[in-house]
């Protein structure tokens, strides 16, 4: 039978936990139950949830895992209605704190997961083996195409394989959204064609939700090569959307921007994995954006962790998506981030790449010969003896970090 089973972290006192996940599984499908005749339980049984488990737990005080699971007979198969079954007003009823959520397999079909996923995204960019090197566009606000195009083209041609738009670059008068893909189509054709080197420019998608759909397929048109996307601020459905509809077929970066409005919390709303990991692989990302555990903006080392096992685990259905672990990011960290989140991930930067002393392309440079020096199994201060690039980033940044 079709079912999501939801696992809940639930605040309370020891020996109630048996009753509160009885009165979840009834209060968020049929209502009722032992007062209902029995005819009527017979007809309603179908629709009933059911307690899988209830695990407490005295760590940090007591509270208790719980799994619970709803009939697949009570939603219809897209993410807003599951998800306002399983967690709906219960995320208002006090410490609860959605974990996870297991979907039957005939429900995870209904699901498209990235269109093109890692090895996809490596064969669009040529990068095998290794991780993909990102950087974002800094300091763009108040700034007009000129300063986009040389900021482009310096990243592209110190060898970053994605540059993405800042996530608050939105349509505007100075840089509208057409003229970037435009701008960003000539630029990277004109590096590919002095370097050999391919460059993806992911254009920030954004506007009224009822015009994304034609502005997607527009920029397809134009020659654009991803799109970044705040999902969380117009919501997983509207990325589901983005990816099934096959006159856009882009790749599709999910930038965490309000996510944290509902998953920070340790007893409140949802757990990072399945926000930042689980469900936006099932929706259809092919990047995703979190912040790393070592910047200024970190996620406990576990949390982001767990993302991206979820974001990379095997799955018959699913193709897997990219992480992309964010903010705080120098080449210095290289060696930690191939340690901690292995060949098959995106090494992002903004200021890593930025801050250089001989700019973005030195930048990209240093990322890349440190990148050639974790994979080829050489200090980041071997490399750097005869990389000049490596080695001013180490001086600024410090030496490489210990794994």
């Amino acid at each position: 039978m079709s079912e999501v089973i939801a696992t809940y972290r639930l605040k309370g006192k020891s020996g109630s936990y048996e009753k509160k996940a009885e009165g979840i599984a009834l209060g968020l499908t049929v209502g009722s139950w032992t007062d209902l005749p029995l005819l009527e339980q017979e007809q309603l049984r179908k629709y009933k949830g059911r307690v899988v488990s209830v695990e407490e737990r005295e760590d940090e005080g007591t509270w208790a895992e719980v799994k619970i699971g709803y009939p697949g007979h009570n939603y219809s198969n897209d993410i807003p209605a599951i998800l306002t079954t399983v967690f709906g007003k219960l995320s208002l009823d006090g410490e609860v704190k959605l974990l996870d959520l297991e979907f039957s397999e005939d429900l995870k079909k209904s699901f498209p997961g990235p269109r093109f996923g890692i090895e996809g995204i490596r064969e669009l960019t040529g990068v095998h083996g290794r991780p993909l090197l990102m950087s974002i566009f800094k300091g763009v606000i108040g700034r007009d195409l000129t300063f986009l195009e040389n900021q482009l083209r310096a990243q592209a041609l110190g060898g970053v394989n994605v540059v993405k738009d800042d996530e608050i670059l939105f349509d505007n008068s100075l840089t509208p959204f057409f003229e970037r893909v435009r701008l960003g189509k000539k630029v990277l054709h004109d590096v590919f064609e002095e370097t050999g080197k391919r460059t993806l420019y992911a254009v920030n998608l954004t506007g009224k939700t009822s015009q994304l759909r034609d502005k997607a397929r527009k920029a397809r048109e134009l020659g654009a090569d991803a799109l970044l996307f705040n999902v969380f601020s117009y919501g997983l459905d509207v990325l589901q959307e983005l990816r099934e509809d096959p006159e856009i077929s882009l790749p599709l970066m999910a930038h965490p921007a309000f996510a944290g409005a509902v998953a920070a919390s340790p007893v409140y709303g949802v757990s990072y994995s399945l926000w930042l990991g689980k469900l936006l692989r099932m929706a259809g990302a092919d990047f995703s954006l979190f912040p790393s555990p070592y910047g200024s903006v970190a996620l406990e080392k576990d949390n982001v962790l767990s993302i991206s096992h979820e974001l990379t685990k095997n799955d018959e259905h699913l193709k897997r998506t990219l992480p992309v672990p964010s903010a705080g990011i120098h080449p210095a960290l290289v060696p930690l981030l191939v340690k901690d989140f292995g060949t098959d991930c995106v090494i992002n930067a903004g200021g890593g790449i930025h801050g250089h002393p001989d700019g973005a392309s030195g930048g990209g440079m240093a990322f890349g010969q440190a990148i050639d020096a974790v994979i080829n199994g050489t200090s980041l201060q071997e490399a750097a003896k005869t990389h000049e690039e490596l080695q001013k980033a180490l001086s600024l940044w410090g030496g490489e970090v210990k794994v």
